[in-house]
């Protein structure tokens, strides 16, 4: 009975092993722009993970949440922009075909790397 609760015990510390590596998920590791940071000629945004994404079901959205010389407005979606991610395959690259605008902005990404799961995320920047 005993070498049966050893051999047990010897299953359950494998499978917890070999399970690990699928239950994490990918955590952001820096960005550029950074997450607060004033830049210029801003013409495109990058994202790097923990993890390989998944390019399908990984991107961002922008907008652009004030103006110089404004109050912050209501935000304004930017688009027409190509997202892809590099060869690495843990850098989410957005490519603007233009410098954005002087403003301030909110990106919402999302990544999903091998373990499927759905990860999100807000950061803000200032361009001048």
């Amino acid at each position: 009975m005993k070498s049966v609760r050893v051999i047990g015990a010897a299953i359950a510390a494998a499978l917890v092993t070999i399970t690990a590596p699928a239950i994490a998920h990918p955590k952001l590791i820096s960005s550029t722009p950074a997450a607060q940071a004033t830049v210029t000629n801003a013409t495109q945004v990058s994202l790097t993970f923990s993890e390989t994404l998944m390019a399908p079901v990984s991107g961002i959205d922008l907008a652009m949440t004030g103006m110089p010389g404004m109050a912050n407005h209501a935000p304004m979606k930017i688009a027409g922009f190509k997202t892809s991610v590099a060869a690495d395959g843990k850098t989410l690259v957005a490519v603007f075909p233009r410098p954005l605008p002087a403003g301030t902005y909110k990106l919402d990404w999302h990544a999903v790397s091998t373990d499927t799961h759905r990860i999100t995320g807000t950061l803000a920047f200032t361009v001048r």
